[in-house]
């Protein structure tokens, strides 16, 4: 038996990989950021560490990884005591990025920074009454369902303008609306790809417009294999799980 605190023989090069993936995909989404006529470092990289264990996130955090996104809260619950009393590793942003239960906001403030899937006023009430008990500010985005598929979550872009006038209405405080989330198609070429993220960026900027908000910039919009296409139409937040940490594997 090894030694507590020692990696198995497995871990180590499973964490080299981890790093080095976390260094080449952050240099590619630079690249693609100067392409698309931005600087280096206008777009963020999350790294996706659903379901993943605490020391692929801190092998990700080695290697100057800052950003990572969660949508279970019960997992990631499970990760974020790990990070306490270590200023290294507490720098590190959260962002929720699943579906949120309104019963489950109350464990939002204090643990992540983000939280990209809001999609209704009740969600905004819940969340910006947590952040007002712990003091906290939580930067927020609206998940908009860009393909209409009943099975994601997000408000479609038609109903986009009246959920902001409700949530611009509404005393919510503690919260700060910052931009838009969504998924490309699944299995969409490159054609429908970037015609979908275009129309998300097109949808940001006539609601900043509309309301008239300063800090609603932000695009969350790109994974792991449809990130380049995403940055080109105007991501500033990529969400890239497979890509930093490898496959899944298959659950039994």
């Amino acid at each position: 038996m090894l030694p507590a605190g020692l990696p198995s023989p497995a871990a180590a090069p499973a964490a080299a990989a981890i790093r080095d993936n976390v260094r080449r995909l952050q240099e590619e989404v630079g690249q693609a950021a100067r392409r698309s006529g931005r600087r280096f470092d206008d777009v963020r990289l999350i790294a996706v560490s659903k379901t993943r264990p605490w020391p692929a996130v801190e092998a990700a955090i080695s290697a100057g990884q800052c950003h990572f996104g969660e949508n279970r809260l019960q997992d990631a619950m499970t990760k974020i005591p790990c990070s306490r009393g270590r200023p290294e590793v507490a720098r590190a942003e959260r962002h929720f990025i699943g579906h949120l239960q309104s019963n489950k906001a109350g464990d939002i403030p204090g643990n992540f920074a983000w939280v990209h899937s809001l999609d209704s006023l009740k969600l905004a009430q819940k969340l910006s009454a947590a952040a007002a008990v712990s003091d906290q500010t939580l930067n927020v985005l609206i998940q908009v369902n860009l393909t209409r598929e009943e099975q994601k979550s997000g408000v479609l872009p038609e109903d986009l303008p009246a959920l902001m006038e409700r949530l611009l209405k509404a005393p919510l405080p503690g919260l700060c609306f910052r931009g838009l989330m969504g998924i490309g198609p699944q299995g969409g070429d490159e054609c429908q790809l970037r015609k979908a993220f275009a129309a998300l960026r097109d949808l940001r900027h006539a609601t900043a417009e509309r309301t008239g908000l300063s800090q609603f910039n932000e695009l969350s919009m790109g994974m792991s294999g449809d990130y380049v296409h995403a940055i080109m139409e105007g991501a500033t937040l990529v969400r890239i799980g497979t890509a930093v940490f490898g496959a899944r594997q298959p659950t039994r």
